[in-house]
Order: structure tokens, then C-alpha cells, then sequence
């Protein structure tokens, strides 16, 4: 039977998806298609790409990519009805051909092994690609130190920043007495750029339930939380629907698969707070508290949630578990490099042509990432930097860009590798303007709890915010450095005490466009409003006026046919002189 299956996760449904959807329904009654079952699926990752949509038969897979509903008859009257695929608009073929082959060939996907190739509606689907195997075989086969045992020689760590070991993590909350004990899964991602938890939970939520039963059965937990933010909200809606056709089918409750093993899962939803992504937050929200952090030790492995023994994980942690079950603790930690085993999926977002999800092995350079698998800079600008663990990361600079993903090698830069954002900037990227970005960020989120995190940040902001409008002054370099180092070693919480890493690493690489910015009153990218000037090249000017009847401050005068200027002190800066010029005759000095 032919089925056509189109991308609905956040991203597809973004570029137009349901529209999509629906031309297909009226198209395949217009043309009487029939025996053509439509069905839907979570991210495949190739976010650049969306509308996605696939077409198999027993010839077999074709990815369209780009689809928009004037597409759709096309496909629907030469692939379904013809048998001919139309070439020109296909991304793959088989998974093994195609231009986007390369997005995929560096690619080892564990975490997002169903993402895109099932219905994360359909339990079936699931079990057909072996789901709920690894609970069924660690029920009845394993001890839950057998089990814990695995996922130490496995050599995972969690994906949710500080990259601690899980077996460990695991084996304290399970050697931490009392009779209650809990599994928390941390779906709060709150870092700017980064949706991987969101599209795993979208695309295969049932993996993810696995892996905290698994959890549950290792560290002698029945009960547990998925923490994730109501932003989220075609992942809460996926994750419930999984939850109740996992109880209906005796993977969830009572007795799970016949044993006297029992385990309960509710949702609760964050309602944005970015502090709640650190673990000892997370617990009081769930509590029903003010999500603020507490001091450590105890740990949450000893007294957490309800001050019960708590073990915490993000999502692609236990999305790993079923895999490393099914397929044993050594083919997990033949990958990888060092201490750092398995894969990790990394948001691929700004200034990269295949902005996405990819899932690489451990030891894969930055540049391989940027390069091979995700086609280089847009607009073929030069890499200048990308930014990694989101506003508690750090810059790392296109010098370092062999750097291997590895936990130890990426803290070395000054970074984090955190929960696996990556934000690429090009040339045209101002990263002095970067940092008071994050910083603004961080700067808004803090609880305001502790004075270094609430105040401290926002002298450092003042401090930015003026130095980027041209106010900068020649001690602003060295209160930031001293500010930095304050904060990181005072705060409270780790949130805290990473919120200056951009401020710092930036300082560290780019001090240059500091001093600039402070000492030349110039913005070497370009980018910064307040410090640059709009000038017209006099030689490809034609005096077209377009440039002058658009200027929203009248700073631009001159005659017909003749070459125009823009008077400095009426110019606002705002940009439209160029972006309406079709002579590329004004240019930012």
C-alpha cells in the first residue's frame, strides 16, 4: 500500500504543513486516489526543509522537501498515480541517495532513531520498531543493578549540561534509603535555539516513558514527572496520548508486563521560567513552590523532590536508555572519544544553511558539524563563531573550530557543551552585541534570589548596553572581566554562576571589537546602529530617488539622475536606504 506521511512536527507545521495536509486530502479525491493512506510524523530534523513529505511504496522512500500545497497535485498525479517521482524536488531516496545526502551520512541517530519515521500517535508503530522490548527485557531478564551496571559501562552521561555519569546518578538514588523514590524528566529546555527535547517528546514520546521506567525500575522509583514547559504544547498533547495508550496496553500502571514492578508518570507544566531548568527549581515548581534554587548537598539523589530520594534527566538522556538495553552497554561506548561515549544531538540555528537536529557520534570536530553535515555559512559569509550551551555556554571562535565534542575539551574553550545548542555567527555577527543578547537573557530570567546573579548581571548589562550604543568607557573592559569573575564564583546556582561565560569567552576572543567599539567608536561588523555610518557610493549611484523617498528622517537628498548623500546628522540608522537600493550603491562604513 502507497502512504504519504508529512512532517508535523513544531517546524513543519510552522512552514505550512496543515495546508499541506489538506491539499493533499482534496487532491487525491480530485485525481480518485485510493489505497493511499496519509499519515503524519514528528521532526526528521531537516528543519531548513520543511514542508517535509515522503512518499513509500514497495519501490520505496521519497523525501520531498520545500513542499508547499501548489506542489501537491504534481506529486499526487506523477508519483502516485505514474510511479514517477519528480526529481527536482526530491531530498532523498531510500535514505542512501540524494542532494541532502550529506546532512545525513555523519549522522548516527540513537535519540532520534524514530523521530521522523513513525506516527508518535501510534503505539503500534512504536512496538514495530522494537518499543518496549528494553522494559520488557529488564523486567524479566535483568537486576536493577545488572541495569545500572549497563549504563556504566555504557559510558553515558547526562545530556542536560553537566554531562554527569547516569549510571552513577543512578546508583545514588537507588543506595539512598526510604521506600519512596522518584523519576523526574527535565523537559524544561529554556536556552534560546535549542528544541531538541520539544522534538524528541513531539516525534517519540514513548521512548522517553521507557527510559524513565527503565529508571524507575533501576533506582526502585513508581512514580514520575515530565517537567515541560507549556510552550511546548504539541508535546504535551503527544506525551499524554502516549501516556494513556502505555496504560491501556500495560506498559504503564500496575504490574507492568505481568511483573510486580509498577510505575505512574504525570506531566507538569513549567510555565516558562528559565531557572527552572536547573534541577533544585524544577523540583519546588513541581512542589507547587516558586521555582527558585536551593543550596547543594544534599543533592536531589538524597532528598529532592517532597525530600524524597529524586533522580533527575533530561530528555535525551532517557530517549538513550531503550537503545543502550536493546543493544548492550559496548556498541554505546565504542563511540565517542575519551570520557565522552555515545552521540549527541545538537539544534543547529543561526547562520548555518541546514539549521535543524542532527545527531553526531562524540569526537566529531565543530567544523565537521558546520562544514559536512550542516553545508557550510549561509550566503557563504566566513565562520566566525558559534555559541554552545545556550546563555551558560560560552563563544567559541572559528580558530577552534577542530575542537572535538567532548565534554572536557569544550569546557577547555570556555564553553559548555550544556544541552546542545548551537548557535553559528558569521561575519556580519557583532560579538560584543552577542553577549549583551545572552546576557539580557539570563539577566531577565534570574530568580533573584541571590544579590551576585540579580544585580550583578544587570551592572554587567548596563555595561554592554553602553558600550554597543557608543557610550563605552576605557574601564568598561576590566569591570566586566572583574564582574564576570564575581559572579561565576559567588552565585547561587550553576545558572548563575555561568550567566557571564558569554561575556567572558567573548572578552577572551574578540576583545578586539570591545576596544573597538570603546576606543574608535566603531562597530568592525557592521552591526551595531549607533556605530556605524550610512554612505552612498557616489559611482553606482544613479539617482533613482528610491533611496530618498523612503528615508523616514528626510537624511537623504540629491537631484534626479544624480548621485545622492545622506546627511549624518539626520540619519537614524535605520537601514532602509539599503535594503531598498537596487544599485548596492549604500553601503555601512
Amino acid at each position: 500500500m502507497k502512504k504519504i506521511t508529512v512532517g508535523t512536527g513544531t517546524c513543519g507545521i510552522a512552514a505550512g504543513a496543515e495546508k499541506v495536509i489538506e491539499e493533499f486530502k482534496n487532491g487525491m479525491g480530485k485525481f480518485g486516489v485510493k489505497d493511499v493512506e496519509l499519515a503524519e510524523t514528528g521532526c526528521l530534523g531537516m528543519c531548513y526543509a520543511e514542508v517535509l513529505v515522503e512518499v513509500s511504496n514497495g519501490s520505496g522512500k521519497f523525501l520531498y522537501g520545500n513542499v508547499t500545497p501548489d506542489k501537491v497535485s504534481k506529486i499526487i498525479d506523477q508519483h502516485i498515480n505514474q510511479g514517477k517521482p519528480v526529481e527536482e524536488w526530491l531530498v532523498l531516496s531510500n535514505y542512501s541517495s540524494g542532494p541532502e545526502m550529506s546532512f545525513m551520512e555523519k549522522q548516527k541517530r540513537i535519540v532520534l532513531r524514530n523521530c521522523g519515521h513513525l506516527d508518535p500517535l501510534s503505539l503500534d508503530q512504536y512496538i514495530a520498531r522494537d518499543g518496549y522490548k528494553a522494559l520488557e527485557t529488564v523486567l524479566k531478564t535483568m537486576t536493577p543493578d545488572q541495569v545500572i551496571q549497563t549504563m556504566l559501562d555504557s559510558g553515558l552521561r547526562g545530556r542536560g549540561g553537566a554531562g554527569f555519569s547516569t549510571g552513577q546518578k543512578w546508583k545514588f538514588a537507588k543506595n539512598s534509603p526510604g521506600p519512596d523514590k522518584f523519576v523526574v524528566c527535565n523537559a524544561d529546555e529554556g536556552d534560546p535555539g535549542a528544541f531538541m527535547d520539544r522534538s524528541v517528546l513531539e516525534g517519540d514520546p514513548h521512548s522517553v516513558l521507557e527510559g524513565m521506567m527503565i529508571c524507575g525500575f533501576a533506582i526502585g522509583a513508581d512514580h514520575g514527572y515530565v517537567y515541560c514547559r507549556a510552550e511546548y504544547p504539541k508535546a504535551i498533547e503527544n506525551l499524554k496520548v502516549a501516556i494513556e495508550q502505555s496504560k491501556k496496553r500495560g506498559f504503564l500502571g500496575d504490574h507492568i508486563c505481568g511483573t510486580d514492578f509498577s510505575f505512574h508518570v504525570k506531566i507538569k507544566e513549567g510555565a516558562g521560567a528559565f531557572v527552572c531548568g536547573e534541577e533544585t527549581a524544577l523540583i519546588a515548581s513541581i512542589e507547587g513552590k516558586r521555582g527558585m534554587p536551593r543550596l547543594r548537598p544534599p543533592y536531589p539523589a538524597v532528598k529532592g523532590l517532597w525530600e524524597k530520594p529524586t533522580n533527575i534527566n533530561n530528555v535525551e538522556t532517557f530517549a538513550n536508555i531503550p537503545w543502550i538495553i536493546m543493544n548492550g552497554a559496548a556498541p554505546f561506548a565504542e563511540m565517542g572519544i575519551g570520557k565522552s561515549r555515545g552521540t549527541k544531538v545538537f539544534a543547529m540555528a543561526g547562520k548555518v544553511k541546514r539549521s535543524g537536529l542532527v545527531e553526531v557520534p562524540m569526537g566529531i570536530t565543530i567544523n565537521e558539524i558546520i562544514f559536512d553535515v550542516c553545508g557550510g555559512i549561509l550566503n557563504d559569509k566566513k565562520f566566525k563563531a558559534v555559541q554552545m550551551g545556550g546563555p551558560s555556554g560560552g563563544c567559541i571562535p572559528a580558530e577552534l573550530g577542530g575542537t572535538q565534542i567532548d565534554y572536557e575539551q569544550i569546557n577547555k574553550t570556555g564553553a559548555i557543551m550544556g544541552s546542545g545548542g548551537m548557535v553559528v555567527m558569521d561575519e556580519t555577527t557583532c560579538m560584543v552585541e552577542m553577549a549583551r543578547f545572552f546576557l539580557e537573557f539570563t539577566q531577565n530570567e534570574s530568580c533573584g534570589k541571590c544579590t551576585s546573579c540579580r544585580l550583578g548581571t544587570l551592572r554587567m548589562l548596563e555595561i554592554l548596553t553602553r558600550i554597543v550604543e557608543g557610550k563605552g568607557q576605557a574601564n568598561d573592559i576590566d569591570k566586566l572581566m572583574e564582574l564576570g569573575q564575581q559572579i561565576s564564583s559567588t552565585a547561587l546556582c550553576g545558572l548563575g554562576q555561568t550567566a557571564p561565560n558569554p561575556v567572558l569567552t567573548t572578552l577572551k576572543y574578540f576583545r578586539n571589537e570591545y576596544e573597538d567599539h570603546i576606543k574608535k567608536g566603531k562597530c568592525t561588523a557592521h552591526s551595531c546602529p549607533q556605530l556605524v555610518d550610512y554612505i552612498i557610493r557616489t559611482e553606482k549611484c544613479v539617482g533613482c530617488t528610491l533611496c530618498a523617498k523612503n528615508c523616514p528622517s528626510d537624511a537623504i537628498v540629491g537631484m534626479v539622475k544624480k548621485a545622492h548623500k545622506i546627511d549624518p546628522s539626520k540619519c537614524v540608522k535605520c537601514g532602509k536606504c539599503i535594503t531598498v537600493c537596487n544599485f548596492d550603491a549604500v553601503y555601512k562604513d
